[in-house]
């Protein structure tokens, strides 16, 4: 971690957490789940607005057609499960971490994203646009083709993660330390980038990007 970088809230989990199964979680509009933990399962074709998880970890679990929202997810775990393409617009996540998971696609437009925390995971195409995040830090995470457009920003970590064509148009990325990432193209504009943080290795990439021409004096 940079001398820079803030560190993040991780969740408050407590212990002896009650195990869920199946029948336990058949979801509905304002559901609410506390103090528990959903393991080994998958959970198929559920559908719950505004439903409230309360100091929750669900660890091997595969989400499928599942749409949890405007849902509030406040000190959650999750661990190597398969979230792809799940619908989590507009949702609330506050002390959240996703370890090792499968984001493919994970729908979290005009999402509040608070002292959140994404590690190893595989989010290409992942949809964040006209979300407010302030202390979220994706570390060795892919976010290939991702939508961050049109995102605010603040206390904003990429670490060793794949960005390869994902979109910022109309995100500031004045200050974000994107060095250590790998891409080829952006999809953002120069005044996007202004004050942006990279490697001499990616200025290069970026003059190839808005077509200027690198003189190396020979």
């Amino acid at each position: 971690m940079s001398s820079k970088e803030k560190k993040l809230d991780a969740p408050k989990i407590p212990e002896g957490l009650t195990a869920l199964t199946v029948p336990d979680y058949e979801w509905a509009d304002e559901y609410e789940i506390s103090d528990s933990i959903i393991e080994d399962s998958g959970i198929h074709n559920q559908s719950a607005y505004k439903a409230c998880f309360d100091r929750v970890v669900f660890q091997n679990v595969v989400f499928r057609a599942v749409s949890l929202r405007k849902a509030e997810f406040t000190d959650v775990r999750f661990v190597n499960c398969d979230l792809s393409n799940i619908d989590l617009s507009e949702v609330v996540l506050h002390r959240v971490s996703f370890q090792n998971c499968k984001l493919l696609g994970m729908d979290i437009t005009g999402s509040t994203l608070r002292n959140v925390w994404f590690e190893q995971c595989y989010a290409d195409y992942a949809v964040l646009r006209f979300s407010n995040a302030k202390g979220v830090k994706f570390e060795k995470t892919s976010l290939a083709k991702a939508d961050l457009s049109n995102m605010t920003l603040s206390n904003f970590y990429l670490r060793e993660s794949n960005i390869d064509q994902a979109q910022f148009s109309q995100t500031k990325l004045g200050g974000i330390d994107i060095s250590s990432c790998e891409f080829n193209s952006l999809g953002a504009a120069l005044e996007d980038l202004r004050r942006c943080i990279i490697s001499p290795a990616q200025a290069i990439t970026f003059a190839t990007i808005f077509g200027l021409v690198v003189d190396d004096g020979l």
